[in-house]
């Protein structure tokens, strides 16, 4: 790699009076590792997403460190310490249940003496070579990505400009785009996410290559790309991740099966998918637990009931349907994302219990309730009611029918398909009534006398 090649701009130190950063809001864990590093001679800094989130007022969950000591050298240091890697040689510094990363400054030459770097059809596979802080700054992605927070001083170095780009709110990729997604498709993605996440434009020569280099995302780890959904979608941006991922043409390449759904025009597929990234953003911003399972099942779902009924319709069991379709989706998905097995069996339940929602006779509905994968159906079941009128009314009996007690419900219910049964309407008044009958005071116990 030519250092040449990169954005490379007079650096640019923003000292502690003109910037907004404060160790009050960087993690004691990360402190120490900065301090440790600094006292034992080593230059430390904090960097990426982190000094970014920081500067724009944000809280970040993760942070980072860069220095000048090896992996091996930083090992020494702490003895809660693990090196990692092969692709990337790291070290991470454990402290109870937080991670503080720490990464040696990568060079931008191939004939360094210390450390490899192999490089397959313009992809970096393996990247150990150690160089400078300014090589550093130009090996990362995007401007606003390669500012270092300066522990000795607590000033802010900025090598490439990303200050302005955080005042312009534009993610800018540093180097050739061309060059900087050969070596890694993933960072297409990641432009996706950042700008939703951040509320920013990507620059257009950042976001011109998507639709030529697309496709190199099919040469990525299919595991890496399951790593890379649960940052879009399950971290408090999952509805603007989606958007943005269309936008750019990015969706066809990491979910087809979702892209050709949705280029059927089918509407109410479309209000199912961004109400339940809606409901998961709500999720995470009020602390609550989400899970991939649910998601996946949301995003794959018009592929698996097409699928479904297409092969009933040509005679096939219903039973059988359902489970050929869940299987053939999952299949064609985990090609591209690599969804472990835990969460494909969650989904693929949750698929085939939607039309068991239909058959309301008593033992069925019983059966149902009792599913352990009952609640994570019925949620889904709400969320298709934009498909039809006769889905959202189905949606409303299940809600009804879950208020009331077994033995109103039971008495409520046909024992089997075709046989008259009560009013469930009626049903559960009646249990209302009952629930706030009082009884009688008995004569003669009022205590007077």
């Amino acid at each position: 790699m030519n250092p040449k090649s990169r954005n490379h701009q007079a650096l640019h130190v923003i000292t502690r009076e003109q910037h907004t950063i404060s160790r009050k809001n960087i993690s004691k864990a990360a402190l120490r590792v900065l301090y440790r590093l600094n006292e034992a001679g080593y230059d430390a800094y904090l960097v990426g997403g982190a000094v970014r989130d920081l500067l724009l007022g944000g809280h970040p969950k993760d942070f980072d460190v860069a220095t000048n000591a090896t992996p091996d050298e930083v090992k020494k240091l702490f003895r809660n310490c693990r090196l990692i890697g092969r692709r990337f040689r790291l070290a991470h510094v454990v402290y109870g249940n937080e991670i503080i990363e720490v990464a040696t400054f990568r060079g931008t030459s191939e004939e360094q003496s210390e450390g490899d770097r192999h490089i397959v059809d313009g992809r970096i596979v393996r990247d150990n070579v150690w160089g400078s802080i300014e090589e550093d700054a130009l090996r990362r992605d995007f401007r606003v990505n390669a500012m270092y927070y300066d522990i000795s001083d607590f000033s802010v170095r900025d090598y490439v400009g990303g200050m302005q780009d955080l005042h312009d709110r534009v993610l800018r990729l540093i180097g050739d785009p061309q060059t900087r997604y050969h070596e890694d498709p993933v960072r297409m993605l990641r432009a996706a996410r950042l700008a939703a996440k951040l509320d920013f434009r990507i620059d257009s020569s950042a976001s011109a290559p998507f639709a030529e280099l697309g496709p190199l995302l099919s040469g990525v780890a299919p595991a890496r790309l399951f790593d890379e959904s649960l940052k879009m979608f399950l971290t408090g941006h999952g509805l603007k991740s989606f958007r943005m991922l269309e936008q750019c043409g990015l969706l066809k390449f990491m979910f087809p099966a979702t892209a050709r759904a949705l280029k059927r025009g089918d509407k109410a597929l479309r209000a199912l998918i961004e109400h339940g990234l809606e409901n998961t953003d709500a999720r995470v911003a009020e602390g609550k637990s989400v899970t991939p399972a649910f998601l996946f099942a949301v995003l794959l779902w018009g592929e698996v009931r097409d699928l479904a009924h297409t092969w009933t319709t040509q005679g096939k069991d219903d039973n059988d349907a359902w489970s050929r379709a869940a299987v053939h989706v999952v299949a064609e998905q985990c090609q591209r994302v690599a969804i472990p097995r835990r969460f494909t069996i969650t989904m693929e339940e949750i698929w085939s219990l939607q039309p068991r929602f239909e058959q309301i006779q008593r033992k069925k509905v019983f059966r149902l309730l009792a599913h352990p994968r009952f609640r994570a159906a019925f949620d889904f079941l709400l969320l298709r009611a934009a498909e039809s009128p006769a889905i959202g009314e189905l949606g409303q009996w299940w809600a009804h029918a879950q208020q009331l007690p077994h033995e109103t419900l039971a008495a409520a219910l046909p024992l089997h398909h075709g046989a008259p049964a009560g009013d469930l309407d009626t049903a559960r008044a009646g249990a209302t009534r009952k629930r706030k009958r009082r009884r009688k005071p008995t004569a003669g116990k009022s205590g007077a006398g």
